[in-house]
């Protein structure tokens, strides 16, 4: 008998030790009390408290943790009420101060968001705090960090998770906006029939410069085939004139040169006479020394013709 109470008492001595050993876990806080007082803040490691004197208080995460309000009601400067959805996030700092700082921090944030953001959308109309987010945000983190500081706790970011006016505004604002569309495609439409009625005005611009340009190129070109084709039969000319020239200053020359007696050159200037009056109803006045020729020329004719007719017969 006495062996097993001996037993039981090293067994109740080893759980006793063992409750005394504390493991302390990555990212957490172990708040040590003593004799109900305040003792120790334990990080991560391996720890030892004293049985029945020390106990842990509380532990506490340090990571950043994330907090979603239900929809808070809110007045605006103008006279709307609305509901705001509001999202923080914070993080433990101070173990110690959380621990002892107020009952419940939760509870305590979530009544202080509530009361920050009335303050805040109280200064501000409906259509600012639609369009104002960012700035409601960042008042809000200031403040809420600053309230907090004595619970050990920061806050890192406040968001603005929904904002729901009322039904009437929505269907105001529904309507607005439809309203709003429409202009814009009305102005869309008829900026592109402007645009549209400017480029077929430009298009028949250029299309009557362009039929104006090539009018003008293609009688540039016709005057120009017509000032050749003049240029070329002026030069014809002049070359059939400079040799009918040529060649009438070659028979003189060859007539020169073969030094013809008066009665060639007076035989001449009868066929000269004759060319002059062929097929022409003129009037030839023949000189008195060309008159004593007709008789030469006749008798010439005659010696002519006799051959011709001997050779007939």
């Amino acid at each position: 008998m006495p062996m097993v109470a001996v037993i039981i008492i090293v067994i109740i001595i080893i759980i006793i030790l063992a409750s005394c050993i504390k493991i302390v876990p990555q990212a957490h806080a172990f708040v040590l009390e003593r004799l109900g007082a305040y003792q120790a803040t334990w990080d991560v490691g391996l720890h030892f408290k004293v049985p029945f004197i020390d106990r842990v208080a509380k532990r506490v995460l340090l990571k950043e943790q994330v907090v979603d309000f239900a929809p808070q009601p809110v007045i605006t400067k103008d006279n709307v009420t609305m509901r705001i959805d509001t999202v923080v996030f914070f993080q433990i700092t101070d173990p110690k101060l959380y621990a002892y700082g107020v009952e419940n921090p939760i509870s305590a944030i979530e009544n202080l968001t509530a009361t920050t953001l009335r303050n805040i959308i109280g200064d501000l109309e409906l259509d600012e705090t639609l369009t104002s987010r960012e700035t409601i945000n960042t008042k809000m983190r200031a403040t809420l960090d600053e309230a907090t500081d004595p619970w050990g706790i920061k806050v890192n970011r406040v968001e603005l998770k929904n904002i729901i006016p009322p039904q009437a505004i929505q269907d105001a604002m529904e309507k607005q906006m439809k309203a709003e569309r429409e202009r814009r495609e009305a102005i869309l439409r008829a900026e592109g029939e402007k645009k549209s009625t400017i480029l077929v005005a430009e298009g028949k611009k250029e299309s009557a410069i362009l039929d104006a340009e090539a009018e003008k190129q293609a009688a540039i070109l016709r005057a120009e085939a017509k000032k050749e084709a003049t240029i070329k039969e002026a030069e014809g000319q002049s070359e059939a004139i400079i040799k009918i020239q040529q060649a009438n200053a070659d028979g003189l020359r060859f007539l020169r040169e073969a030094q013809p007696d008066e009665a060639v050159l007076r035989l001449k200037s009868l066929e000269a006479f004759a060319k002059a009056a062929d097929g022409r109803s003129s009037k030839i006045i023949i000189p008195s020394e060309i008159q004593g020729i007709a008789g030469l020329a006749k008798s010439v004719v005659e010696i002519v013709k006799e051959p011709q007719e001997e050779n007939h017969e």
